[in-house]
C-alpha cells in the first residue's frame, strides 16, 4: 500500500475539552475511552474496551453542553468542539445514586472476598457512597460459591449486572455459557445449559469488577495486597501473552493477562495461567550433579562448570567437533541461544537440533508449539529444517557420527520417542544436559546442570509473529546459582581462557554485529509491549 493510501485512512482526530482540560481524540471514539486515554479517572463498571458497548452500569454519567440530560460516555462518540463537565456536582449526585442502588443488596463480606483489594465497588463505593443506607429492608439472598465450571466459582449475591462475562463467552469465547435470567430485581447470573469450561474461562475474572467470579486456582489463597507485580511474558507457547507474574515471599500465587493489542489483547488462556507450578515444584533439580563412579553426585556450580568444560574439551581433542551434536532450547532466552551459538561455534558443533512440543491450538492465542522462544532460535539460525534438524541429529546418534551430545532442556524427552532417544543417549561418551528434573534417561550424564525458568531470569523472548518481548526476574534464586547463560558464558571462559561475564547489553552489542535478524534492535528501546523484528529486503 502507497504510503499517501496509509495517510488517507488514518483516523481524523477531533479536539473536546473535558473539565477545562483540552483533549484530543480520534473521531467517533467512545468518549468513556477518549478521557481514559488522556489518564481522566472516570468510574466505570461496565464498560471494557475489548467488549461490545452496554451501557448497563451508568456510572460514567457526565455532563455535555448543547445536551439536556446527563449522558453516558462509554455509549456516546466524541465530536470536535464537545465541551465536557465530568466532575461537576449534578455528576457526582447521579453517581452516589448509582453506587446506593448497587449496594442496596450487595453483602457485607468483603473480609473474607477475594477481590477485597482491587474492587472497583469497594473503591467507588468509598469514593462516592454513603456511610448509611436508607433502607431497613432485608439485603436479596442468592447462590453463594456456586460451582459452575472446572476451574470458575460463581457468587450470584456479589454480581452487579455488569454483564461483562456474558458478553465475553459470546464474543471472545465465542461459547456462551453466562446469562442473565429474570427481570428486574430477580436477575441473576448463571450458566445456561452447560458448565464455563472453555479455554478462556479464568477471564471472567479478571473482567469482573466485583467478586462474583473467582478462579479456584487463586480462591482464597492470599491478599492481593501483599501481592507484587512483575510484567513479563507466558511460557506455555509460541504466542507469548503478556503477562503479569503476582508473587509474594519468593513464590509465584497468579499469573494474570497484560493488555498488550498487538499480541493477547487483555486475554490469555487458563492452560498458560495454570503453567507456574513446575518453578516451585519440590521434586525440582536445585543443584548440580557430576558423574563419579558411574552415578551422579551433587555438586558445587563452579566444580560442574569446570567439569563440564574439562569433559568437552577433551573429547573435542579426541573426536573433534563434528562428533559432538547439541540440543537447543525454545524456552531459554535469545541472549542465553545466542551464547550458547557461541559455545557450539567454539567447540566446533556442526549437528544441532531443536524439540519443540506441539500441542491443542486453536485460531485465538493458543499456538501449536508449546514454548515461548522457538522463533528465536531460529532467527539466530541455530536450527533449520522441517522438523528443526531433530530427525537429522537422532540418525547421526544412532549411526556413530556423532558421539557427545550437549542437551539443554527437557524437551527432547517428550518429543523424541523414548524406545529410540534412550539408546542414543546410552552410547554418548560425554552428556552435558540442563533440566528441571532428575530424568531416568539421564542417568549417563556425565553433568546436569539445573535449568532457570522464566521467572527467574532476564531476557527476551521472541514469539511466533516475530516480535521480541522482554523477560523480567520476579524470584530470587538460591545464592550461587548459575542461569543457563552464566553456565554458557563460565564453559567458554574455561575453553578460551576469557573472563567475560554474562550481561545482556553487551550480549545484545555483539548479536547486532554478527548478522542476525535482532541487528536493529536495541536491547534499552524494547518497550513493555515487545517490539517487531526487521523484515529482511
Amino acid at each position: 500500500m502507497a504510503a499517501g493510501a496509509k495517510l488517507n485512512n488514518a483516523p481524523k482526530l477531533v479536539h473536546l475539552t473535558v473539565d477545562g482540560k483540552s483533549l484530543e481524540a480520534r473521531e467517533g471514539e467512545p468518549l468513556l475511552q477518549a478521557m481514559l486515554n488522556a489518564g481522566l479517572d472516570i468510574p466505570h463498571y461496565c464498560y471494557h474496551p475489548k467488549l461490545t458497548i452496554d451501557g448497563s452500569c451508568r456510572l460514567c454519567q457526565v455532563r455535555i453542553e448543547g445536551v439536556p440530560k446527563l449522558q453516558i460516555s462509554c455509549n456516546t462518540p466524541v465530536r470536535d468542539g464537545m465541551v465536557v463537565h465530568a466532575s461537576d456536582p449534578e455528576v457526582a449526585l447521579a453517581r452516589r445514586g448509582v453506587e446506593e442502588l448497587l449496594l442496596l443488596n450487595h453483602p457485607l463480606d468483603c473480609p473474607i472476598c477475594d477481590k477485597a483489594g482491587e474492587c472497583w465497588l469497594q473503591n467507588y463505593a468509598m469514593r462516592f457512597g454513603s456511610r448509611f443506607a436508607r433502607t431497613r429492608d432485608p439485603r436479596r439472598k442468592e447462590e453463594k460459591r456456586i460451582d459452575i465450571g472446572e476451574r470458575m466459582l460463581l457468587d450470584q449475591e456479589r454480581c452487579i449486572l455488569c454483564r461483562r462475562c456474558v458478553r465475553f463467552c459470546r464474543e471472545i469465547s465465542k461459547t456462551g455459557e453466562l446469562h442473565i435470567f429474570h427481570l428486574g430485581d430477580r436477575s441473576v447470573l448463571d450458566t445456561y445449559d452447560r458448565p464455563l469450561n472453555n479455554d478462556y474461562s479464568m477471564c471472567t475474572a479478571d473482567i469482573c469488577p466485583v467478586g462474583a467470579l473467582e478462579t479456584k486456582d487463586f480462591h482464597h489463597k492470599i491478599r492481593v495486597w501483599f501481592l507484587e507485580e512483575t510484567a513479563s511474558v507466558c511460557p506455555s507457547c509460541s504466542n507469548g501473552c503478556n503477562i503479569m507474574l503476582c508473587t509474594y515471599k519468593n513464590r509465584i500465587w497468579r499469573l494474570i493477562p497484560r493488555r498488550n493489542d498487538a499480541v493477547n489483547e487483555a486475554w490469555m488462556c487458563d492452560a498458560g495461567r495454570l503453567n507456574y507450578g513446575f518453578v516451585m515444584d519440590p521434586a525440582r533439580l536445585r543443584t548440580p550433579q557430576a558423574a563419579e563412579a558411574d552415578k551422579l553426585v551433587e555438586t558445587d556450580w563452579e566444580v560442574a562448570v569446570a567439569r563440564a568444560a574439562t569433559e568437552l574439551n577433551a573429547f573435542r581433542k579426541k573426536y573433534g567437533g563434528k562428533a559432538l551434536g547439541a540440543v537447543v532450547s525454545p524456552h531459554l532466552t535469545n541472549e542465553e541461544n545466542y551464547r550458547f551459538s557461541e559455545l557450539m561455534r567454539a567447540l566446533g558443533i556442526e549437528r544441532r537440533a531443536m524439540a519443540v512440543p506441539r500441542g491443542k491450538f486453536d485460531n485465538f492465542l493458543i499456538k501449536p508449539e508449546k514454548a515461548a522462544n522457538a522463533r528465536g532460535a531460529r532467527e539466530l539460525g541455530l536450527v533449520s529444517g522441517n522438523d528443526d534438524g531433530l530427525g537429522e541429529l537422532l540418525n547421526a546418534c544412532e549411526t556413530g557420527e556423532i558421539k557427545g551430545l550437549y542437551l539443554c532442556g527437557d524437551d527432547i524427552l517428550q518429543v523424541a520417542d523414548p524406545k529410540r532417544l534412550g539408546p542414543c543417549l546410552e552410547r554418548m561418551e560425554v552428556l552435558i544436559a540442563h533440566s528441571l528434573w532428575q530424568r531416568p534417561l539421564l542417568a549417563k550424564a556425565s553433568v546436569i546442570f539445573p535449568t532457570t525458568s522464566f521467572a527467574e531470569k532476564d531476557g527476551t523472548f521472541t514469539n511466533h509473529a516475530g516480535r521480541v518481548q522482554r523477560i523480567r526476574k520476579a524470584l530470587q534464586l538460591p545464592a550461587g546459582w548459575l542461569t543457563d547463560g552464566e553456565v554458557f558464558t563460565g564453559i567458554l571462559n574455561h575453553l578460551e581462557s576469557r573472563d567475560e561475564r554474562f550481561e545482556l547489553p553487551y550480549i545484545w552489542e555483539s548479536m547486532t554485529q554478527n548478522g542476525t535478524a535482532f541487528a536493529g534492535l536495541r536491547f534499552d528501546e524494547i518497550d513493555p509491549n515487545g517490539a517487531p523484528l526487521q523484515e529482511s529486503d
